[in-house]
């Protein structure tokens, strides 16, 4: 049985779900009525989020890099960043972290091509839309992500960090991201939408308009943890 360490905080309400299905997850398939051991490094999202808006990537990395490393004394055998939006510095992560790491990107692109799709809309905070990280790993699997206006990301960003970080789900909101959607769908004809901020499943994971099938991240990564827990 492998110890998963989680980097969480980023942001809490997220890391309460990560936890909640790692054990549901975890039971359905051990089948045996045990817990899985699971080790939570709640950092502060605050901080990371001001580095991010100064472009200290560098520092970025260097810190999550740090905290990866007080998993791996606790005793963890690999570990996952909690959030979308670190992934922005994955591929430095890797290279360089102490545990093997589980992606939440190749997780949801993998899945996204075992369901056979080709043009995905993205979702997240205006870090995850605006960079390139979703872009290039899907590209290398045939599937193409597009993202909403720049306008519309500035909104999402908005509600993500004022509103959803906080655990504040306000229907107006979702009416709003629904509109978004719409557009975006009508301007590319998507396939499916990655909600690629995990606290956007919070809002939108019972909202899935026909037609047009979520891709939430949060439950596709914690499949793969509890795949790599039981290996």
């Amino acid at each position: 049985m492998k110890t998963v360490g989680i980097i969480g905080g980023i942001g809490p309400e997220s890391t309460i779900e990560y936890y909640r299905f790692i054990i549901s997850g975890y039971r359905k398939r051990a089948a045996d009525g045990s817990y899985p051991p699971i080790i939570i490094n709640s950092i502060d999202l605050t901080q990371m989020v001001t580095m991010m808006e100064a472009n200290e990537f560098a520092w970025v990395a260097d810190r999550l890099l740090a905290e990866i490393e007080k998993l791996e004394r606790a005793g963890a055998d690999f570990a996952l960043l909690a959030s979308n939006t670190p992934h922005i510095v994955f591929d430095e992560l890797r290279r360089r972290s102490v545990l093997p790491l589980i992606s939440i990107v190749e997780a949801t692109c993998a899945e996204a091509k075992s369901l056979g799709m080709k043009r995905l809309g993205l979702f997240g905070s205006k870090f995850t839309m605006r960079a390139n990280f979703y872009q290039e790993t899907f590209l290398r699997s045939g599937i193409e992500v597009v993202v909403p206006a720049p306008a519309e990301q500035d909104y999402i960003h908005e509600k993500y960090m004022g509103e959803l970080i906080f655990g504040h789900i306000v229907p107006e909101t979702r009416d709003a991201l629904l509109q978004i959607l719409a557009r975006l769908n009508e301007r590319e004809n998507i396939e499916g939408l990655i909600l690629g901020g995990t606290e956007l499943p919070l809002i939108l994971r019972d909202a899935e308009p026909a037609g047009i099938r979520f891709l939430d991240t949060t439950q596709i990564h914690v499949d793969a943890i509890v795949t790599e827990m039981l290996t």
